[in-house]
């Protein structure tokens, strides 16, 4: 098109029908050449099209320029109107509103912020979003691709054709975005992405899309405002005010598709879960119910870690809303929710991030930075702004919308070292020629200060298994910004000395004591996670030593022991009633069990456990803290017995901790208490209720002052039980 010709050149026309026109917005909708109006139109299978008014009065009939559907003609002179189009052919005549008379809806703020990386709300602009444009209803769709040639919205509304709907190229923040009018929410979607050289690429779901198919489906669904009236706002506000190191925390890790099942082995809905799992919780008395990934994921196997659709709770139990009201009944409850969340590597699926725009957008091209071998998946390229960003807009995202109290940040340690789990020759080392993997560092520690910023009171905790200094200590310390860390060596030294028989555990006395000469390094968390009880590692029951009796014995003193060790608790689901087999996320929990008194005893201790958790101020307000903690017996590794006291903050609430991990009971066995008088036999997993032998001390037993010994007292002490002694206050 040259000077004050309205007509298309045939170069134009051609790119137009092919669906390669570098700036459909540049000739499509409506134009003013010199004083003329002109509208062009993009309608394929379409014989005749006119530009009508709002009335339906027809303003001009366009010329048919291309038989593939490019129309164009003249409207006279005249201001600019809002204007639709009716198109017409065998089959009968269809009125639509042409998403080309539409301006942008993003503004150069948002180019600017989100080139930058610091655009905290950009959920907001990216994705598909119903809005009123220009007095129009519709669906504004923007993604990031700035390597791309093209991008089009696809879906059933235009038959997946890519060339109806061409994208706006933002080259300053390398997004596209389109205002398609009349679309409604529910519409199922993709982009088609055609790459720098020309390829066109697989179908891609959007990376901001907030809800998507079912699998084995993977098209993004336009999601619209949650439609929940949230009534947690007591809870929230409450959740500023607390300092979680201080408080009871006891943690309920679950796995939303096989904690239960429907009758006919279907997925609850979140419904039935607010109704089912958070009553639950609040009954065993645990403090927050944590879950495995919910973003949306297509292998049931991966457990959610392996997402495509970070910013999308799974379909699998139901909608966006519903997902929103499971968390209000959570809160409601007085439960917090944590997410599993995971930033340290995405799926390599052909509708997923890689190779987004035909180019390794989010990951590195090299794959000695860009692929990890332990997973076969992609790691996100941290140094870019674009990609840190969009994964602390994850992180926001989750804790803004969906009230979420806590992320725990998956395989922290892959973030944190260019070599984990790879040979030398297939790592780079960083520009220092160190093994650090800076940009991931920088990254983590910005994501927590934003988060702790903006959301006071939430928690961040890291899956970390390294001795990396200072994961939970605050940036401006030198630490990584976290709140709270996995003590994963605790974990697996408690786990082997439990493991093997008694008879050779003196040996191995310091696979209990070793842990507390790091204990209060870092803010810890104790994990007995589902990785523990998978993939043959054996249930929590039969990873304890002997017989039958002997192993629900050792798990109820094990259990015990953990909750009176100091740090924050974790437990997943069922462990709580010894579950026998190892865990699957194909089928439910063996709930039939929990009958039988072994497992309805282990149910009824850690229920206990919980309870006087958030009852004793010494079990827990100084769970992250020396001040808190004081060995009565240490090394007793004759008899494998152990001895602590736990203190609250201001000194008045002692509780003594002893455990006897021998299957033998032991009379007149004397323990250094930290003061005199009666001490209260608070807890005895060796009770009859828990489905012990019932050897005990009769409720309580006195502390006395010798000239000697200082203050103890003579117990008896269980076979393999553990003991919670509680000073009586005079």
């Amino acid at each position: 098109m040259t000077g004050n010709d309205i007509r298309l050149e045939a170069d134009d026309i051609l790119a137009i029908a092919a669906g390669r026109h570098s700036d459909p917005f540049g000739v499509l909708g409506w134009h003013d050449v010199g004083a003329v109006r002109v509208v062009r139109a993009f309608v394929p299978g379409a014989d005749e099209v006119a530009v009508i008014d709002e009335a339906g009065a027809v303003l001009a009939r366009l010329e048919q320029r291309d038989p593939q559907g490019v129309f164009e003609g003249s409207l006279g002179s005249g201001p600019r109107i809002h204007y639709r189009l009716r198109a017409k052919n065998d089959a009968g005549s269809w009125e639509f509103e042409d998403p080309y008379a539409f301006g942008p809806v993003l503004g150069p703020l948002d180019d600017y912020y989100a080139a930058e990386g610091t655009h905290l709300r950009l959920y907001d602009k990216l994705g598909a979003h119903p809005i009123v444009h220009e007095g129009v209803a519709g669906v504004h769709f923007a993604v990031w691709a700035p390597n791309a040639q093209r991008v089009s919205v696809v879906g059933d509304f235009n038959q997946w054709d890519g060339r109806r709907h061409l994208m706006r190229h933002r080259a300053d923040a390398g997004v596209y975005e389109i205002f398609i009018p009349d679309l409604p929410i529910g519409t199922i979607y993709k982009y088609e992405i055609v790459g720098a050289d020309g390829t066109l690429q697989p179908l891609k779901a959007d990376p901001m899309a907030f809800q998507s198919e079912l699998r084995p489906n993977t098209a993004s669904i336009v999601a619209g405002p949650l439609q929940i009236e949230w009534d947690d706002a007591a809870y929230l506000e409450a959740r500023t005010k607390r300092d979680p190191r201080r408080e009871p925390m006891t943690i309920y890790e679950a796995h939303l598709g096989s904690w239960q099942r429907g009758p006919d082995g279907e997925f609850l809905s979140y419904d039935e879960l607010a109704e089912t799992l958070v009553p639950y919780v609040v009954d065993m008395g645990f403090t927050h119910i944590e879950l495995l990934p919910v973003s949306e994921h297509p292998l049931d196997a991966s457990w959610g870690y392996q997402p495509t659709g970070l910013f999308a709770p799974t379909a699998r139990h139901g909608d966006p809303d519903g997902f929103a009201r499971f968390v209000n009944a959570a809160h409601k409850a007085g439960i917090g929710v944590i997410l599993d969340w995971v930033p340290a590597h995405f799926p390599t699926d052909a509708h997923g991030l890689r190779r987004f725009d035909g180019t390794a957008l989010y990951e590195h091209e090299d794959p000695r930075r860009g692929f990890h071998p332990d997973w076969n998946t992609a790691i996100y390229n941290f140094g870019r702004t674009e990609v840190s960003n969009f994964l602390t807009n994850n992180a926001l995202f989750w804790l803004e919308q969906f009230h979420i109290d806590g992320l725990r940040v998956d395989a922290v340690a892959s973030m944190l070292y260019l070599d984990y789990s790879r040979r030398n020759g297939e790592w780079l080392p960083n520009k220092f020629g160190g093994k650090e993997n800076l940009e991931a560092i920088a990254f983590l520690k910005r994501l927590n200060e934003i988060v702790y910023a903006q959301h006071p009171g939430v928690l961040m905790i890291a899956e970390e298994s390294t001795a990396w200094p200072g994961v939970s200590h605050p940036v401006y310390a030198g630490g990584l910004g976290f709140g709270f860390k996995w003590n994963m060596g605790f974990m697996n030294d408690t786990l082997r000395y439990m493991s093997r028989e008694s008879i050779y555990r003196r040996w191995h006395h310091d696979d209990i004591t070793f842990g507390l000469l790091y204990a209060f390094s870092e803010n810890f968390i104790l994990p007995l996670s589902h990785d523990e009880v998978v993939h043959g590692k054996a249930s929590l029951l039969h990873k304890m030593a002997g017989d039958d009796w002997q192993r629900f014995a050792s798990l109820r003193a094990y259990l015990a022991l953990m909750w009176g060790y100091p740090g924050k608790k974790l437990l997943f689901m069922g462990q709580e009633f010894a579950q026998r087999d190892e865990w699957s996320e194909s089928r439910a929990l063996d709930w039939g069990v929990v009958r039988h008194l072994p497992h309805g005893g282990m149910q009824r201790l850690v229920r206990d456990l919980n309870r006087l958790n958030r009852q004793c101020p010494a079990l827990h307000e100084r769970d992250c803290e020396p001040e808190g903690f004081r060995w009565l017996i240490v090394d007793d590794s004759e008899n494998s017995a152990f001895a602590w006291a736990r203190v609250s903050g201001d000194g008045t609430n002692l509780v003594a901790v002893v455990s006897s991990l021998t299957p033998v009971p032991r009379h007149g066995y004397r323990v250094p208490l930290p003061r005199a008088g009666r001490w209260i036999e608070r807890l005895n997993t060796d009770a009859r209720d828990y489905g012990g032998s019932d050897v005990g001390n009769g409720g309580a037993v006195q502390a006395i002052a010798t000239e000697y010994d200082g203050v103890s007292a003579v117990l008896t002490l269980p076979p393999l039980a553990t003991l919670y002694l509680e000073w009586e206050c005079p």
